[in-house]
């Protein structure tokens, strides 16, 4: 029973459409109806700016972290908080609050190794920015940390957390999906301010 409630809190917090929040409270602009029309910071980024860009990675990346951090505080110890924090990346691409069209499950998916796992966190977060420095392309940067970020916990020999980071690298690289065509064809748009 405990899993379940932790597990529906956990969406729940997902679901919170930070982009749309943000764009329509600071901005009286929906997101959805620019750009990519993701959700995600990524596209908030390219829409309104670095502030608006930044809040919402914070407060995707908090929702992950949040969620995970629940059952450790309430001592469920029955309780895995990886687990849980998967259903708060699934209520991020799935918002319930959103039409349940929501986005890319990356800051989501690194809030929740946040919260169990600091070190790798900065390490994921080290290895996005230098790889964005050198490509270009967020959603590769994305995708290519994923896969650091297993090859860090096969490392690290922690078999529990080297199953979620593979679950959510995968989910992540599927999202990215027609991100991957568009780098191929060579029409995916690439960052300036770096």
């Amino acid at each position: 029973m405990e899993y379940i409630i932790f597990c529906i809190i956990a969406y729940l917090l997902g679901s919170i459409p930070t982009g749309l929040i943000v764009g329509k409270i600071g901005y009286k602009t929906d997101i959805r109806e620019h750009g990519s029309g993701n959700l995600g910071a990524t596209n908030t980024f390219r829409v309104l700016g670095m502030k608006a860009g930044i809040i919402v990675t914070i407060g995707d990346i908090l929702k992950g972290t949040i969620a995970v951090v629940l059952p450790i505080l309430f001592q469920a110890e029955t309780v895995y908080p990886l687990i849980v924090g998967i259903f708060a990346v699934i209520g991020h691409v799935y918002p319930i609050f959103a039409k349940f069209k929501g986005g890319k499950a990356v800051a989501t998916s690194s809030g929740v190794i946040l919260g169990v796992n600091p070190l790798l966190f900065i390490i994921m977060i080290i290895s996005f920015l230098v790889i964005l420095y050198i490509t270009k392309y967020v959603s590769l940067s994305s995708m290519l940390t994923g896969i650091i970020t297993v090859i860090v916990t096969i490392i690290q020999k922690e078999m529990g957390l080297l199953i979620v980071t593979s679950l959510l690298t995968i989910f992540v690289i599927y999202r990215h999906k027609s991100n991957i065509k568009r780098i191929v064809d060579k029409t995916e748009p690439k960052i300036t301010w770096m």
